[in-house]
């Protein structure tokens, strides 16, 4: 079978799967990590040792539904009392497995269901194996009396799953009362998915029923993809003092038994069958995990995307608004005007520059304070308009996260309200400003201290030369429209000539560009800031894309060794719905098929 390189294949897939992480809630999550849980499970408890010892003794669970008798029909193969059936629910207490004493090395060691503790005596701790040695048992078999599938205690229902996860052959036992329930249905479902061996024992039929219930059991068997399993009927009967059924109620199933441990061939198809079943529903299973990766990794991929979708809009508005006019309006254009003054002022633009320059010279000692009120006012007014696009921003990427399953989470976990710009934003825009205001003085006192009209620069003085090139920065794109142009284009014009007749028309121009960049620059920080507590929540969420990755080549790795051994062929991937099986029981079933007469009926329904 290549059994080495399979078993490499498979130990690199549980590999890959133990890693999976899959910390967001959402619709594919918890079927994924069903999935997850129930492959490395199965892996370690069944897969792998019986591929590392493919001629251990098969192993025969006997599952089944609460009361349907289990314990009593183990006790009465065995011929006495081995599985202490209880009158209190749940009755099985811990599992307990029957072996004959020669495959006592089989059992003993943690190869075989790892994680369950070995105890020869009973014990009432569903984590906790109790082995027997019997030697009425055949070789090459052994039974193990599991918990009840529909057991009113959670950890009873999970240790039966997982001991029928671990069986060659499945011996479902259900009672004429309650063979329809759904609860032993979903196994017998996921046993025909994964084409495992299963035999059905139909308990306590009452005689009158003996033709009409198991007939109509093995039709619902046969609907539901276990057409070539084998029914067992037992019919309703008095129990020894010991609570054990008539020998001739039990002897076709130990029969039956003990025909498949004793012939090699039919043994070793039963364990080929089920190990290929469940190598194949592990590998149908494992895409489902990938999708699920790849769903989590698509929600952050949206959730960042819309964030910074978010901040980019804020940044280019502040960008468009910082150039088209918007901000020379009310308190800037109205400190601008009391700086210049509106009415001589602009007159004397109309005449030369150098007469201009003269009157101010004159006029001005030291620093204007008008321009100082110019240029709080820019500040003030950029303050605003970056303040209101950093909630904006906020306040969007809230709207977006809130229509998406993982951003509603992350929005309910974080620690920070991340519907509102930082609380240190407000302080950081104010810097922000202040050193972009420090930059432009700095800009115009480098160009207009080496000028031959140095005096021209220092009669307006550094603030009021700068806000002169902040107001033109303020006006590059001409945004301006209607009565607008009249006053703040004017007033753009305006400073754009105070600033040719100190540095040169090619000086301002770059001086504009420079001063445009550096503010865009902070601006765009800025918003970087803003942005990275969204992209560091993301980041803290555990998901890892490359897992998906890692899962698709471990199956590939898997499908191509299978292919090269015709025992375990690729099957296809099961489908989530019960489906007709092709092939048949192994030929010791197909032995056992033929109806009994006596106490006990067995029927197989063949495929329609």
């Amino acid at each position: 079978m290549g059994a080495e390189r399979l078993s490499a294949a498979l130990t690199r897939l549980r590999e890959s799967l133990a890693g999976v992480r899959l910390p967001l809630e959402l619709p594919s999550s918890a079927t994924a990590q069903a999935l997850v849980r129930g492959a490395i499970d199965q892996l370690d408890d069944y897969i792998l040792p019986r591929l590392d010892r493919l001629d251990a003794p098969l192993l025969a669970v006997i599952g089944g539904s609460t009361g349907a008798g289990k314990s009593t029909l183990v006790n009465s193969l065995l011929g006495r009392v081995v599985s202490s059936p209880g009158v209190i629910r749940p009755t099985t207490r811990s599992p307990v497995l029957v072996h004959h004493p020669d495959d006592a090395a089989w059992f003993a060691s943690e190869a075989i269901l790892p994680g369950l503790a070995r105890s020869t005596r009973s014990a009432n701790d569903a984590r906790t194996l109790q082995v027997v040695a019997e030697p009425g048992l055949p070789r090459g078999l052994a039974i193990l009396d599991a918990p009840d599938v529909d057991s009113v205690v959670a950890e009873n229902r999970a240790l039966a799953a997982q001991l029928l996860a671990a069986a060659d052959l499945w011996l479902f036992v259900t009672s004429a009362a309650r063979y329809a329930d759904a609860v032993p249905w979903e196994y017998l479902r996921s046993a025909a998915q994964r084409q495992a061996v299963v035999a059905v024992v139909l308990d306590r039929v009452p005689p009158a029923a003996m033709d009409e219930v198991p007939a109509h059991l093995g039709q619902m068997m046969g609907q539901r993809g276990l057409g070539g399993s084998p029914l067992f009927a037992v019919p309703e009967t008095q129990v020894d003092a010991d609570g054990l059924l008539p020998d001739s109620a039990v002897a076709p199933i130990r029969d039956w038994l003990g025909e498949l441990a004793a012939d090699v061939m039919s043994r070793n198809q039963v364990v080929l069958q089920t190990l290929n079943g469940a190598i194949g529903a592990l590998a149908g299973g494992a895409p489902q995990v990938v999708g699920a990766i790849q769903e989590q990794v698509v929600g952050l991929e949206t959730l960042r995307a819309d964030a910074e979708r978010s901040f980019a809009e804020a940044v280019r508005t502040i960008v468009v608004q910082t150039a088209d006019g918007t901000l020379l309006r009310g308190e800037v254009l109205a400190r601008w005007h009391d700086f210049v003054g509106t009415g001589e002022f602009f007159r004397a633009v109309e005449q030369k520059i150098g007469w201009m320059r003269d009157r101010l010279v004159a006029a001005v000692r030291g620093e204007p304070k008008q321009a100082v009120d110019a240029k709080v006012a820019v500040e003030s007014g950029m303050e605003v308009l970056i303040r209101e696009e950093g909630e904006a921003a906020a306040r969007r990427v809230e709207s977006a996260w809130q229509a998406h399953p993982v951003g509603r989470q992350l929005l309910a976990s974080a620690g920070d309200d991340l519907g509102r710009a930082s609380r240190d934003y407000p302080l950081a825009a104010a810097r922000a400003i202040r050193d972009w205001q420090g930059d432009v003085l700095d800009l115009v006192v480098r160009e207009g201290g080496a000028k031959k009209s140095a005096a021209r620069f220092w009669a307006l003085g550094v603030n009021g030369v700068g806000v002169a090139l902040m107001v033109l920065v303020f006006s590059q794109t001409g945004g301006l429209v209607g009565a607008e142009i009249g006053v703040a284009g004017g007033t753009a014009v305006l400073a754009q000539r105070v600033l040719e007749a100190i540095f040169g028309e090619d000086a301002v121009r770059r001086l504009a560009k420079q001063a445009k960049r550096d503010l865009d620059g902070r601006v765009e920080a800025l918003m970087a800031a803003e942005l990275a507590r969204y992209t560091a929540t993301l980041d803290a969420v555990d998901v890892r894309p490359e897992q998906a990755g890692e899962i698709v080549a471990a199956l590939d790795d898997l499908a191509e060794v299978r292919a090269g051994d015709g025992r375990l062929q690729v099957m296809p991937a099961p489908s989530a719905a019960p489906r007709e099986l092709a092939g048949s029981a192994p030929a010791a079933l197909e032995a056992a098929s033929e109806p009994l007469e006596g106490e006990i009926v067995e029927r197989r329904q063949d495929h329609p």
